[in-house]
């Protein structure tokens, strides 16, 4: 792995900001940082990160000064901990927290508000006091926190959709109050009846409360479920951090001491037993394994390990006893490089701005000018102050966006409940962005394409042997070994022929194979080369067959007893049943598939010709995935990345758009914006569709719901705005809204057999030739 470590000449600062509630925050706090001389800022709003580059000699105290006077707050990040520190457990969120209370709060007294102005028959003679004392908690306590960012947006000379929202809400509160007790609105028997007509009125007679108190509640709900999924931003570090090895058993004047992992040094030598995870990267110094780097890599065959070679921290001993010497502990391990690319790709990651946002950005100051223009008309036409306060008022009640706040959280709630019926987990709304504009998907073949587990894939036997009893002592001899290409095997052998006899004198020879006694037969399993330490040539058919799977890729398992070579048992990882199915859906969503992998150029493009991919990019050390799908980016191409390994997590980060297949591991999961729990490639494609659904979706009631506000905004100016009509249109827009995200749920699977069954005959698949070794 290359050295990825920053050296002592760099001047990049990070900081953790916090108060920012959209994305012109980020822009703001970007533009401010770079004012100042010699710096060059990038802030994204989805991590809450800002990366800073400036002199070797700046003080990080200048920059965090300058965000708190932008009226947000930053902080120098704390340091990574290994997760056996107590301080790496994970504290619930306050902020997240306190908006769960808010939505829940504002949830159980919006409803009755909602019900009671919507439907007359509830309308008892003192309703309307009962609404005021529900709506107001909500209006003021509920929406506190699109309050205080309005204030803090007004102080700095901003207007986002936290600007609207209070004005509209606190508009809404402040009006009906001014109705209730100077107006006619107050005495016992007002209703709201339904009159759908267009005429002038002082306003003095209606009340708002229920669009004040359901603007609020719906807002509160998109604020909650954006924050939810912006909370895993940081997981996939400490998904990568949690691979490693607590504590270790390291050698002290040849007694062994477990210590924390986090207090080992260079140059300690530490003992590693079987299935123990290995503490640290270092040099083996005695002791031959095997060892599985599958939660490292993806890449399911251990690797056979012996004197002198260098074994990776977090990876697990599958073998025999091993003692290890640390060459690199700390943030220089290879763990904790994978840690750091992924954070770099993150903090790198462009957020794309919310479209609410946008037109808000837009819409906010015209609905100013145009509520303060409407009552200096008014007034200058002549008309009573409490006519023209009412147009004015009247603009902000009708602008405030209801369905503009609906717009996203209810097809996104829907889209993603729908997801997840189908085993698809969009992380949040940027993620449908992305969906609508990659053009090509990179596809892991370990784990993604393939199965990511050895299977028994061919049986070949020599003149006058019998399958099934080459697979009955074969099996019932790897049965006692736990090596992963013995359990395949094994398992295939159960599988055919039921129960398997128990062997005696089992031996494992480290790097060669195993033997033992099976029913009266002495019995060899391993490489040709232990055959012929005991005088078992394979025959030439028997060699052919071997020689023509390591060709391909597989791994060839030569089998003996008695004095004979018996056979040969091919094993591979083998191609998931449905991943040309998914290919070919790809293509149809305008999608170049590129198959990414380790193996060789030849295993590649057969595996890629046996699903229909034609662009392979092959013998990719997993730390240069990431700079794969930096390349394409470059081209000019947006890249989505499908894959399981923690060795995946830093290019699912990197990519336009990362999809994390749900079988694989908790750091490429996190570092994902889409995971899939199904082990189906073609869920990937239906989840690229799903996303893409949603934010057209989304669009169409953006796209509704403003074409309602600049509709209805000229007859408010006019004062011809029947409070009636406003609630009839309002609810209108907002029932349309639900109604067309209500559509998703009508979402389908493109997949023929979307739960194929466990029977499917898998074909094999490649398996790098370099790995041929066993036990």
């Amino acid at each position: 792995m290359t050295d990825l470590q920053p050296t002592a000449a760099d001047s990049s600062v990070e900081l953790e900001i916090g108060g920012m509630t959209c994305a012109s925050c980020a822009m703001r706090i970007e533009k401010k940082l770079n004012k100042l001389e010699g710096v060059t800022a990038t802030v994204n709003y989805a991590t809450e990160k800002a990366k800073v580059s400036a002199p070797a000699d700046f003080d990080p105290a200048v920059l965090i000064a300058e965000v708190e006077k932008t009226g947000y707050t930053a902080a120098l990040p704390a340091p990574v901990q290994s997760s056996a520190a107590e301080d790496d457990i994970e504290a619930p969120d306050a902020e997240l927290v306190s908006l769960r209370h808010r939505l829940i709060g504002s949830v159980v007294l919006t409803v009755p508000v909602i019900a009671m102005a919507m439907a007359p028959v509830l309308q008892f003679t003192y309703w309307q006091w009962l609404s005021l004392a529900l709506a107001a908690p909500v209006i003021v306590w509920g929406a506190w926190p699109f309050h205080k960012a309005a204030w803090t947006n007004l102080r700095h000379g901003a207007a986002t959709m936290d600007t609207l929202i209070s004005m509209g809400t606190s508009a809404a509160l402040l009006w009906s109050v001014y109705a209730l007790f100077f107006g006619t609105a107050g005495i016992p028997g007002m209703t709201h009846p339904f009159e759908l007509t267009v005429a002038p009125s002082d306003g003095a007679a209606n009340i708002y409360l229920e669009v004040g108190a359901g603007v609020t509640m719906f807002i509160l709900a998109g604020r909650y479920f954006e924050k939810r999924s912006k909370r895993q931003a940081g997981a996939a570090l400490r998904a990568l951090l949690d691979l490693g090895a607590k504590d270790v058993a390291v050698l002290r004047d040849g007694v062994e001491i477990r210590i924390p992992t986090r207090d080992l040094v260079v140059g300690d030598e530490f003992v590693v037993r079987p299935g123990e995870k290995i503490a640290t990267d270092g040099t083996i110094i005695s002791g031959t394994s095997a060892v599985d780097a599958s939660m490292l890599t993806g890449e399911s065959v251990p690797v056979e390990v012996g004197e002198g070679d260098t074994v990776t921290g977090a990876t697990v001993n599958a073998g025999g006893r091993l003692v290890v010497r640390a060459t690199r502990v700390g943030s220089d391990t290879q763990l904790a490089q994978m840690a750091k690319l992924v954070e770099d790709a993150q903090s790198g990651k462009a957020e794309v701005q919310r479209l609410a946002d946008k037109i808000s950005g837009i819409f906010v100051p015209i609905v100013i000018v145009i509520a303060v223009g409407t009552l200096g008309a008014w007034l200058g036409a002549g008309f009573p102050a409490a006519a023209a306060f009412t147009a004015a008022v009247a603009v902000l009640i009708i602008a405030c966006p209801c369905a503009l706040g609906l717009a996203t959280p209810t097809a996104l709630l829907v889209g993603t409940g729908r997801g997840a019926q189908m085993g698809i987990l969009i992380k949040g709304p940027e993620v449908l962005e992305s969906t609508r504009r990659i053009d090509t998907i990179v596809l892991d073949k370990t784990g993604t394409v393939t199965a990511g587990k050895m299977t028994l894939t061919d049986v070949h036997t020599a003149a006058g042997t019998d399958r099934s009893e080459l697979l009955r002592l074969a099996g019932a001899l790897e049965d006692a070994s736990e090596h992963p290409i013995a359990q395949a095997i094994a398992k295939a052998a159960t599988q055919e022929l039921g129960a398997l006899s128990t062997p005696e004198g089992f031996t494992n020879i480290e790097g060669k194979g195993v033997q033992g006694v099976v029913d009266g037969h002495a019995v060899i399993v391993g490489r040709a080369s232990l055959l012929a330490d005991w005088s078992l040539h394979l025959s030439a058919e028997l060699t052919e067959a071997k020689v023509a799977a390591e060709q391909q890729g597989k791994t060839a398992i030569a089998v003996g007893w008695d004095g004979r070579a018996r056979g040969v048992l091919v094993v591979a990882d083998t191609v998931r049943p449905t991943s040309a199915a998914a290919v070919a859906q790809f293509k149809r969503l305008g999608l170049t598939p590129v198959l990414l992998t380790g193996d060789n150029q030849a295993v590649a493009e057969r595996i890629a010709a046996e699903v229909g991919i034609t662009a392979v990019i092959a013998e990719v050390l997993p730390q240069d995935k990431v700079d794969v799908v930096l390349k394409l980016q470059q081209e000019g191409k947006s890249v989505a990345m499908v894959g399981d390994g923690v060795n995946d997590a830093a290019a699912l980060a990197q990519a336009d758009l990362g999809l994390a297949m749900g079988s694989g591991t908790d750091a490429a999961i996190e570092a994902s914006d889409l995971t899939l729990v199904r082990a189906d490639l073609r869920s990937a494609a239906d989840a690229i569709r799903l996303s893409r659904k949603t934010l057209a979706t989304i669009k169409g009631n953006l796209f509704w719901a403003f074409a309602y506000n600049v509709a209805a905004i000229p007859l408010a100016a006019l004062g011809l705005l029947n409070p009636m009509l406003a609630g009839a249109a309002m609810a209108f827009s907002s029932v349309f809204v639900v109604g067309n995200s209500l559509r998703l749920r009508r979402f389908k699977s493109e997949a023929v057999d979307p739960t194929p069954t466990a029977t499917t005959e898998p074909q094999p698949a490649a398996r790098s030739a370099a790995v041929t070794t066993h036990h």
